[in-house]
């Protein structure tokens, strides 16, 4: 609880206030800032994006070079193999001449859309309609660029880089040059200043025609589930992902031959074009810095300037709450005029107190005096009715006259002693009822038991401060109820007792209990004088009285309220 409370208060404070609505003052330029953060991110992530496509490029130099003089070569023959297509022979030897001048490639022919390569510089009739490459040119005539395992003619691997050929809007053919795996692989590379994990070359289907590392390595390196058709037609792309073996790979993607062949190279996650230099990461803390800077510069301003003379203000406050102490030091003459001004009227309120609070407690005496005198002059009073009532019993010629006489000379007294109580104390709102009934029971016994009395008393009375209100009317009904109690003792028998005593029996309800031995049975029929009295005086208590009786014993129990402050007092 000790806990909720301070963070409550912690939040409700004025420096967490401040803070707060500062901070929404800061938003806009915090808004800006992370907007111009992440403009700045995405150009260095742009700018390391394309430092990675030009290795890329770079690195695919040469297969660049060699596949674009072979789509070149075949869009060149391609106009010339409607001329001399009906010429086999010479069409062949055309076709011979310009690769034994090229020197790059195995074969360069011309494939009917019948399968049949009639026109080719290895010369002869070739049946090709089975062939895979075939087979997916037929269905998809257009660009594109396979790699063969096993060539028909050069009987060794071989990437077939083929262009439809059309006449009068009608397929007629497929002009095709086979480039040799040791042709792409003899071409120098340029020098990098990064090299890449692996390097491929990949056709618009996805599947791969050359590895600069090998099919093995790239095999592994390549993006797990994801098939490479799926950048066909894409200009430039990098992405992340993770290799055959789970391990977070760079990817760089770029078309070498526009719509037909493209490059991908894989780069560690950690490559340098792709880290945050120091500016970068200092650009992307920017925000959160100047964020922290105006709290701090905000608070340490606020706390000089107000929070630390406001803390000092009210623990004087505090002080002078707890022990009536003025200042003994006033605040720092540099403090704000307001707080000046609120200290002075603090000090001047201060003094207003103590001024009153004085007058106050002289009154207090003053009247706490007049009220002790009153009750000693009632006592005095019902002290010299009881002395008179003393000397009218005397000279009573009847035995019920003395009787009465004398019970109403303890009741006399008994009010007596609560006067003589209330102004022996000095808290003339609350009595305390042991000594008060301590003393009426002492009175009582002296009078009703006389020398020579055989009779056990025990009396035990916790201390329990009542309300002067209800002094008088517990003492009256204690008073008759040992009367009571005296009245029907046995008169000769050593096991007479008589017991009284008060309890506590919850936070605010106590109970009085006088318990005496019978010596003759007691009226019960509630109609004697003793009986209305004790009533009456519980009412007054707002008590409860019960009356418990054996052959031996008779007990009386009156619980009654107790409450722990005085009664509300008005002055009307």
């Amino acid at each position: 609880m000790t806990s909720g409370f301070f963070s409550g208060s912690l939040l409700k404070g004025l420096a967490v206030r401040v803070l707060f609505f500062l901070s929404l003052a800061l938003m806009p330029i915090g808004l800006i800032a992370i907007v111009q953060t992440w403009e700045i991110s995405r150009q260095n992530q742009t700018s390391a994006e394309l430092s990675l496509l030009a290795v890329t490029e770079q690195a695919s130099s040469a297969e660049r070079r060699v596949l674009q003089e072979a789509f070149g070569a075949v869009d060149a023959l391609s106009a010339l193999v409607r001329l001399y297509r009906d010429d086999p022979v010479e069409c062949s030897e055309l076709f011979r001449e310009y690769r034994n001048a090229t020197r790059n490639y195995e074969v360069v022919g011309f494939v009917q859309v019948d399968g049949q390569m009639e026109c080719s510089s290895s010369g002869g009739t070739y049946d090709l309609s089975e062939r895979t490459w075939f087979k997916s040119a037929m269905a998809n005539p257009i660009r594109a660029a396979t790699t063969v395992d096993f060539g028909a003619v050069s009987r060794k691997p071989v990437t077939v880089v083929q262009v439809p050929v059309y006449e009068d809007d009608e397929l007629i053919g497929f002009m095709a040059i086979s480039i040799p795996a040791d042709v792409i692989a003899s071409e120098e590379e340029p020098e990098l200043s990064l090299t890449p994990l692996a390097m491929v070359t990949f056709n618009a289907k996805g599947d791969i025609l050359t590895s600069e590392r090998g099919m093995d390595v790239s095999g592994v390196e390549m993006p797990e589930n994801i098939s490479l058709s799926v950048f066909a037609g894409t200009d430039t792309k990098v992405f992340f992902a993770e290799n055959a073996k789970a391990v977070n790979r760079a990817y760089a993607v770029l078309p070498i031959v526009p719509d037909t062949v493209y490059a991908l190279s894989v780069w560690p996650e950690n490559t340098p074009f792709l880290q945050m230099d120091l500016s970068t990461r200092l650009s992307t803390l920017l925000p959160v810095a100047m964020w922290a800077a105006s709290l701090i510069v905000a608070f340490w301003a606020l706390n000089r300037l107000a929070i630390r003379h406001i803390r000092k203000l009210g623990r004087q406050m505090r002080r002078f709450a707890l022990s009536r102490t003025l200042p003994r030091d006033t605040l720092s003459p540099s403090i704000p005029t307001e707080l000046a001004e609120m200290e002075t009227a603090f000090v001047a309120m201060a003094e207003s107190i103590l001024r009153d609070e004085a007058t106050l407690e002289d009154s207090l005496r003053e009247k706490n005096i007049l009220l002790k005198e009153v009750h000693h002059r009632v006592k005095n009073n019902l002290q010299l009715i009881s002395s008179i009532m003393n000397m009218q019993i005397r000279q009573a010629k009847s035995e019920d006259a003395r009787f009465v006489l004398r019970r109403l000379q303890e009741r006399i007294l008994s009010l007596a002693t609560v006067h003589k109580n209330l102004y022996q104390d000095d808290n003339l709102v609350r009595v305390d009822a042991k000594v008060l009934l301590e003393e009426v029971m002492g009175q009582l016994l002296k009078v009703g038991l006389g020398p020579g009395g055989h009779v056990k008393i025990t009396q035990d009375f916790e201390r329990i401060s009542i309300d002067a209100d209800d002094a008088a009317p517990l003492t009256l009904l204690t008073s008759e109820a040992i009367t009571n109690a005296l009245k029907y003792l046995p008169q000769s028998s050593h096991d007479a007792r008589l017991e009284a005593n008060l309890r506590l029996i919850g936070p605010e309800e106590a109970r009085l209990t006088v318990t005496n031995s019978l010596g003759r049975v007691p009226s019960v029929t509630g109609t004697g004088l003793g009986s209305r009295l004790i009533d009456a005086f519980a009412r007054q208590l707002n008590g409860q009285v019960e009356v418990e009786q054996t052959e031996s014993t008779y007990t009386l129990n009156v619980t009654f309220h107790v409450p722990k402050t005085a009664k509300q007092i008005y002055d009307y």
